[in-house]
C-alpha cells in the first residue's frame, strides 16, 4: 500500500488497523489504514490529497459485514462523532451517516414523525442507504428525500434519492463515493402511539431473534423480493430461515460459527470463530438449500476483503 504518513488530517490516520473489534461478528485481519475523520471537510480533504489508484471503503458500525481474515488492501473510511447528529426541521428529519438507525427512529417519535420501521435495524444511517434496509413492510426508500455524500476526489454533492436506483437490499452508489448524511421526509403520528409501536417491535424480535449473540443480523436476503418499498408486487412467500430449516441447517455448524437454533437465518459467532468459518458456513447453507429446493440464497451480510494475509 502506498504511503499514506505525508497527507495531513485533523482526524485519526493508523496503518495495519486490525478491524475484528469494529465489527459485530468480531472478525477480520486488518485495513492497509483506517481513516476515521474529524468532519465533511476533513474527509474531503482527505480523499482529494489521496491518490487516485488507492481503494477507499466505507464503513460504519460493522453490523452488517464480514471482514475476512487476510482483511481488506485499501483505507477503510469509519465515520464516527462528527457524522452522528440528528435534526429535524417540519416534516424532514436529517441524520448523520454515523447515526444509529435505533437512535434516529426515536429522535423521530418523539417529535411525533414516523420512522419507527428503522428502530429494530441493526447499525446505521449509511448502511441502511446503501443496503435500503427495511422493516415491516416499509424500506428506506419510501422515506428518503436525498443523501448528501462526498466522491471519491474529495467533491462534496446532494444527492436525490431518485439517482440511488434503490432496490431491495441494495443501491447504486458512485465507486468510492461516502455517505455523510441522509434527508427523510416523514408522515406524522403521536409520540406515545410511535413509542408504543416501537416497543412492540423490540418485543418480537427479541423473542424471535438472537439478539444476545454476535450476529449481523439477517444472512441471506428472502427468495424472490424485486420490489424496493414493500408494495403489493412484492413477494415474499418464501422466507430464508423457512428454506433454510427445510434443508436441515438451523443449529448447523462450523468451528466456532452456528445458523442459529433460533433464528434459521442468522449467523452467529458462538466465540472463536473465523471469518473463515463463517462464511464457509454460509456457503453450506447456500449449497445444501439449492440442492433441496433449487433456490439460490443471495447474501445479505457484506463479505470484504482477503482470505489470507498479503506476503511479505
Amino acid at each position: 500500500m502506498t504511503d499514506l504518513s505525508h497527507i495531513t488530517v485533523r482526524g485519526t490516520l493508523t496503518a495495519n488497523r486490525p478491524l475484528d473489534g469494529l465489527t459485530w461478528l468480531r472478525v477480520g485481519g486488518p485495513a492497509d489504514y483506517l481513516f476515521q475523520p474529524a468532519d465533511a471537510e476533513d474527509l474531503a480533504a482527505f480523499l482529494a490529497a489521496l491518490p487516485p489508484e488507492v481503494p477507499v471503503f466505507p464503513m460504519g458500525v460493522g453490523s452488517n459485514l464480514i471482514v475476512r481474515d487476510g482483511g481488506i488492501r485499501a483505507v477503510v473510511i469509519r465515520l464516527g462523532r462528527g457524522f452522528n447528529t440528528i435534526e429535524i426541521d417540519g416534516d424532514r428529519v436529517t441524520a448523520g451517516s454515523a447515526a444509529l438507525d435505533a437512535h434516529v427512529a426515536r429522535k423521530a417519535a418523539e417529535a411525533g414523525l414516523d420512522l419507527t420501521f428503522l428502530r429494530t435495524i441493526p447499525g446505521s444511517i449509511g448502511g441502511a442507504v446503501r443496503m435500503n434496509a427495511g422493516c415491516y413492510g416499509q424500506y428506506v426508500a419510501d422515506r428518503l428525500e436525498s443523501v448528501r455524500m462526498i466522491l471519491r476526489d474529495g467533491t462534496q454533492r446532494e444527492v436525490p434519492a431518485s439517482e440511488l436506483s434503490l432496490q431491495y437490499r441494495q443501491s447504486e452508489l458512485p465507486e468510492g463515493a461516502v455517505i455523510t448524511a441522509a434527508i427523510f421526509r416523514a408522515p406524522a403520528g403521536d409520540p406515545a402511539e410511535l413509542a408504543a409501536r416501537m416497543e412492540a417491535q423490540l418485543a418480537k424480535r427479541d423473542a424471535t431473534q438472537p439478539t444476545k449473540e454476535r450476529t449481523a443480523g439477517s444472512t441471506f436476503r428472502n427468495p424472490a423480493g424485486y420490489s424496493s418499498t414493500g408494495r403489493a408486487d412484492d413477494t415474499h412467500e418464501r422466507k430464508a430461515w423457512a428454506v433454510i430449516e427445510a434443508a436441515g441447517m438451523r443449529g448447523a455448524t462450523l468451528g466456532g460459527a452456528q445458523m442459529s437454533p433460533k433464528h434459521a437465518n442468522f449467523l452467529v459467532n458462538t466465540g472463536g470463530a473465523s471469518a473463515a468459518d463463517l462464511e464457509g458456513l454460509g456457503e453450506e447453507v447456500r449449497k445444501r438449500v439449492f440442492q433441496n429446493s433449487g433456490i439460490s440464497l443471495v447474501w445479505e451480510i457484506m463479505r470484504v476483503g482477503e482470505a489470507t494475509p498479503p506476503q511479505e
